[in-house]
């Protein structure tokens, strides 16, 4: 069977992929669209799982929130480069997965991927179809969700810094000037109860041996110790922090000047923990163009 330009224009609005590549497809398929829409499939698969293995530091952070307010998800979803995390086919994956997130409450990232992605595909054929269209390592990388405040706050710095805060008390805006505030200055967790006991033991023995120098009776020095152990614990936790809109009063004040209190919050950042490589870009496009000529 003859393939046509309209059998290759229909190839190519059911895949997605180049028309070269669908016409390839069609003539081994003998000009069965199925088939060679199979076969793509089939293909594209086997390139996500070679691409696997390739770092993917850079994406977007999505936030939904449920229509009664009572929860939300953050999702960091990732690629290999910032170009593609602009991408808009990209940012339809992450914006669906992030909505199945919200909806069928996966309990991990392997429950996310085998759920149903609202087309036909499970969020994993999704991806792979994804991988293999657009050429790079892309995945979610992780969400959470937050409930039990009443009230929900969230903010996003561009699409690189996401945070998701629930409040109890309080209005709309102070739950959003919360989730501002953790935005730009990262706490560690709510307070000094979510610290590791070892952190602050090591950092007593810091100071310790800092104080140690200065000649000082031991009880004073215990005095010094304490009093920047106390600082660091305010300066790591979201209610010792000074507000960021008003560094005159801590976030703890703040709440408490409105009644209100933090059940729970979030922040993701791109790729945060993630490490990059350091990429050639001339040899990474030499090596695109080489895998062009051989398929």
């Amino acid at each position: 069977m003859s393939v046509t330009a309209a059998m290759v224009k229909q190839l190519r609005e059911r895949t997605g992929a180049g028309m070269m590549e669908c016409k390839k497809a069609l003539v081994a398929a003998n000009g069965d669209i199925d088939a060679a829409a199979e076969q793509m499939r089939k293909s594209g698969q086997a390139k996500a799982d070679k691409k696997a293995g390739r770092v993917a530091a850079e994406g977007v952070i999505v936030i939904r929130t449920s229509d009664d307010g009572t929860h939300g998800v953050i999702v960091e979803v990732n690629s290999e480069t910032d170009f593609v995390a602009k991408d808009e086919q990209f940012l339809g994956f992450a914006n669906t997965a992030a909505d199945v997130v919200l909806a069928a409450k996966p309990d991990d990232l392997a429950a996310l991927y085998a759920a149903p992605a609202g087309n036909g595909q499970t969020v994993d054929e999704m991806r792979r179809d994804l991988i293999a269209k657009i050429g790079e390592n892309i995945g979610v990388r992780r969400f959470e969700t937050v409930s039990g405040g009443g009230r929900l706050g969230h903010y996003l710095h561009g699409a690189r810094i996401g945070t998701l805060v629930a409040v109890s008390g309080g209005d709309d805006d102070l739950a959003r000037d919360v989730a501002m505030h953790i935005a730009a200055s990262s706490p560690h967790c709510l307070d000094e109860s979510g610290l590791d006991a070892d952190v602050l033991e090591k950092e007593r023995d810091v100071y310790r041996a800092q104080a140690a120098e200065s000649g000082k009776p031991p009880e004073i020095i215990e005095k010094m110790i304490e009093g920047k152990v106390r600082k660091f614990v305010n300066s790591v936790t979201l209610l010792g922090q000074p507000f960021v809109k008003d560094d005159k009063q801590t976030v703890g004040k703040l709440l408490s000047s409105q009644s209100a209190s933090v059940a729970g919050f979030v922040r993701y950042g791109v790729g945060e923990g993630i490490e990059k490589r350091e990429e050639n870009f001339a040899e990474e496009v030499r090596k695109q163009v080489e895998e062009t000529q051989k398929g």
